[in-house]
């Protein structure tokens, strides 16, 4: 597989009035404990679960025989803040060391830590090379992480973080954040990006504080499946482009903005078997194709429904239209029989697994 994103707690020392999930926010004694907790109790589940490998062939660069070189993808580790100290110590860093494990002799990863930046020191810095990260990428540069506001206080935040980062043998990236093949350049790299209008995330999406705070722009051209840490591919997982969310509790979903159900759980299965489920599946077909006005045209909607559900109003009282409104209406209303059966189906392949003889009934559920 080409990228996972994983937000593996959701404790933060910020409330950005912009972000998309309204779980990430300062958590105090006991319920920090319990954030914390749950991180940890369930990474190891959840790692163990990642593909076998993480490379992928990359048909967007074929060799000159037309065959497709196997490169390898990365997994990009955030919060939330990875790098506070509850979190750091008990998850961040056993995770980094539990995937290194895993894919030492598998093709290797590239293994992304992904922090506002604002906790980074020389110690921190020289443990996380130490560790084998690939890239320290830096999320926080716009104007709507408090500090941060305007290109003077921007640019003071980045000259010190570079100066930090060139002490510690770190190379700035070429690439920029919102090119997907940007994994492929030679680490220890660092990198920065923020919620800007050049950015795949400039125009909000439609979640959390940032939709409560009537923040996102988004219109109905502003089709943020169709593209990489949207929807798009995410089912081909063989291949370039393809890349999943997954969250403290295990479950995961096709694109960061993350559908309103869950498409399985890292708890119970693992990641190839939730997405090879889902192969064929026409609403999951249409996400994987980047076209989700299509996803109800075998289930009784049609665009044209699909389009008119995608409509609302905020928080705020303004007329709002995404698809991501309307694939939000589709997962209530529709596919919580559709996830669970693709659930049933991999519950049977499991038990046939385990027990020769259920093979049977595995092939009945299939059908």
């Amino acid at each position: 597989m080409e990228s996972i994103y994983y937000v593996m707690a959701w404790a933060c020392h910020r409330k950005c009035r912009h972000c998309y999930e309204d779980r990430f926010r300062p958590y105090v004694r006991g319920a920090l404990e319990a954030v914390v907790r749950e991180a940890e109790a369930n990474f190891p589940r959840i790692v163990d679960h990642f593909p076998p490998r993480m490379t992928y062939l990359d048909q967007d660069d074929p060799r000159a025989d037309g065959t497709f070189p196997e490169k390898t993808g990365r997994i990009i580790l955030s919060g939330g803040e990875s790098l506070l100290d509850a979190v750091r110590e008990r998850v961040t860093y056993p995770v980094i060391e539990r995937i290194n494990a895993k894919y030492a002799r598998q093709g290797g990863v590239k293994i992304v830590v992904q922090t506002t930046g604002d906790l980074l020191t020389d110690a921190i810095v020289g443990e996380l090379t130490n560790l084998g990260v690939w890239m320290i990428s830096v999320a926080s540069v716009d104007d709507f992480h408090v500090g941060l506001e305007g290109p003077e206080r921007q640019k003071r935040f980045v000259d010190g973080l570079t100066a930090l980062f060139e002490r510690h043998g770190l190379t700035k990236s070429g690439l920029s954040a919102s090119t997907r093949n940007w994994h492929e350049e030679e680490g220890p790299l660092y990198s920065f990006f923020g919620a800007t209008p050049d950015s795949w995330i400039g125009k909000l999406w439609p979640r959390g504080r940032a939709w409560q705070n009537g923040l996102s722009s988004a219109t109905l051209a502003d089709n943020f499946c169709n593209r990489w840490s949207g929807g798009l591919n995410f089912l081909r997982h063989g291949y370039n482009g393809s890349e999943v969310s997954v969250e403290p509790d295990g479950g995961v979903y096709p694109c960061c903005v993350k559908t309103r159900r869950p498409i399985g759980s890292l708890l119970e299965d693992s990641l190839i078997a939730i997405l090879d489920s889902l192969a064929g599946v026409p609403a999951y077909e249409a996400i994987t194709m980047g076209h989700p006005e299509r996803m109800g045209i075998a289930y009784g909607w049609s665009e044209a429904t699909f389009v008119e559900r995608s409509a609302t109003v905020t928080p705020k009282g303004a007329p709002y239209r995404n698809l991501c409104i309307g694939c939000d209406r589709f997962h209530e209303e529709v596919l919580g029989p559709v996830l669970e059966a693709a659930r049933a189906r991999r519950r049977a392949a499991r038990g046939a697994a385990a027990d020769p003889s259920r093979r049977e009934l595995a092939r009945l559920v299939e059908r």
